[in-house]
């Protein structure tokens, strides 16, 4: 809205009434008598006020000469106007908290109060009479123990300290750094520290002392201690455990123990670490993990059945049948190595194993042998040279097979029947007709 579309709507409607400048004059007046504004008394070391400036600084890539707008954040106390300001790059929740462990830091102290603006990094859903702070921003003021207030929706005069430090950063820093060329976030946060430095020195003009002075006599003295521990930060989340006891976390599946499949549990993240609270009280941490759409799992959080399935490798079944003998061993090494996938070979393996309990080991020993013999590596063929007895019966390769007496029978000729390598034979003990065909072929005549 302009006072000259105020005017000309007033003519359209009173075309003889007053001109332009008399109207204005006659606002104004208006305008001075009828807005009010409240005088604030802000105790010492109570509230600091937090925001970002509007305008933002040009960084430049040094190599390509891109630009990148950096924001200015900056923090101002209620009673002593002492300023605090750094430059970033954005305003989401881990830059929103961390800026505010950095102006702790840089104070000595902490509020009891801190004021800060409707934005979502502070909030997670703004209203006028209870918005709503998130879970994060909510860890960082329990860790410092102080207050969240935050201001209203389109109502500056609620945080008119800080909208007056951002004027002054604005001023006497910004514009003071107009004419120079950043290129890189740490030079243009050296200029800010050095032009902030003279800012919060700058001696007042009309009460003696400076925003330093005046913060070392007031908020500094009424204003919290630093807690001893250093303040972690924080991803806090809502998570709802799966039908496999896993949440799903920063794109990677964490286990929770299976009792409590479906149900709501709170996810706090940290740069190493991963907690899951159940009703306020910490279930199980794990150690956070990059690989995106991978699980952590836990053997203690699966049920007892699930647990012993997992537990199941190729090297611990080859194990296991190593008790019963070398060749059983070696069977269960072959029946995993010959499936696709040596899960598909479990199955086999375990009641080849199993057979011991009912045939005792030394015969599933030699019934393992015997089939290897034939490479007939399938727990069928075990179990069934077991059922037949064919375990007891010697093999080509046993020693028992090697010193076996010959086999004399009327039908078997043996070594004596044969003369010499060119196919003549003793004349004693032959057969007549297979010496008479012989002899035919030799000579190309017919019997």
């Amino acid at each position: 809205m302009t006072r000259q579309l105020l005017w000309q709507e007033y003519v359209e409607r009173a075309p003889e009434g007053l001109g332009y400048s008399r109207y204005c004059e006659l606002y104004a007046d208006w305008a001075g008598r009828s807005r009010l504004s409240m005088r604030q008394i802000h105790r010492a070391g109570e509230k600091l006020f937090v925001d970002f400036a509007g305008t933002k600084v040009a960084v430049y890539n040094p190599k390509t000469g891109e630009r990148r707008d950096a924001e200015i954040f900056v923090a101002t106390w209620g009673a002593s106007n002492y300023t605090y300001a750094e430059a970033v790059w954005s305003q989401d929740l881990p830059t929103w908290t961390r800026l505010q462990v950095h102006a702790f830091n840089f104070f000595g102290c902490v509020p009891h109060i801190v004021v800060p603006d409707n934005l979502k990094s502070g909030g997670t859903k703004a209203c006028r009479y209870d918005p709503d702070v998130n879970e994060t921003y909510a860890e960082l003021a329990r860790h410092y123990s102080f207050a969240v207030i935050p201001t209203r929706s389109a109502a500056p005069k609620d945080k008119a300290k800080v909208e007056a430090g951002v004027l002054l950063v604005t001023r006497w820093i910004i514009a003071a750094l107009r004419h120079r060329r950043f290129f890189s976030l740490d030079e243009l946060n050296d200029a800010v520290r050095e032009l902030l430095e003279k800012l919060n020195t700058r001696p007042f003009q009309k009460t003696p002392g400076s925003r330093r002075t005046s913060f070392l006599d007031l908020d500094k003295l009424a204003a919290q201690p630093l807690p001893a521990m250093a303040y972690t930060y924080a991803e806090i989340s809502k998570a709802r455990v799966n039908i496999d006891y896993h949440v799903a976390v920063d794109d990677h599946f964490y286990s929770v123990p299976y009792q409590l499949r479906g149900e709501k549990v709170t996810a706090r993240l940290t740069a190493t670490t991963l907690e899951i609270l159940y009703k306020n009280r910490r279930i199980c941490t794990h150690r956070r993990s990059d690989s995106k759409w991978n699980y952590t799992t836990t053997p203690e959080h699966m049920p007892k059945a699930h647990r012993a399935h997992a537990e199941w490798t190729p090297s611990r079944i080859i194990d296991w049948a190593a008790r019963t003998g070398e060749a059983t061993a070696c069977l269960v090494r072959e029946i995993i190595k010959s499936r696709p996938h040596p899960e598909q070979g479990y199955r086999s393996a375990l009641g080849v194993i199993r057979l011991v309990d009912r045939y005792g080991a030394t015969r599933v020993e030699a019934a393992c042998r015997r089939a290897i013999s034939f490479q007939a590596y399938r727990y069928k063929y075990i179990k069934s040279i077991l059922e037949r007895g064919l375990d007891r019966q010697p093999t080509d390769g046993d020693a028992a097979s090697a010193k076996a007496p010959p086999i004399i029978h009327e039908n078997i000729r043996g070594s004596d029947y044969y003369r010499d390598s060119k196919g003549d034979r003793d004349d004693d003990g032959g057969d007549p007709i297979e010496a008479q065909g012989a002899q035919a072929l030799r000579d190309g005549t017919s019997v």
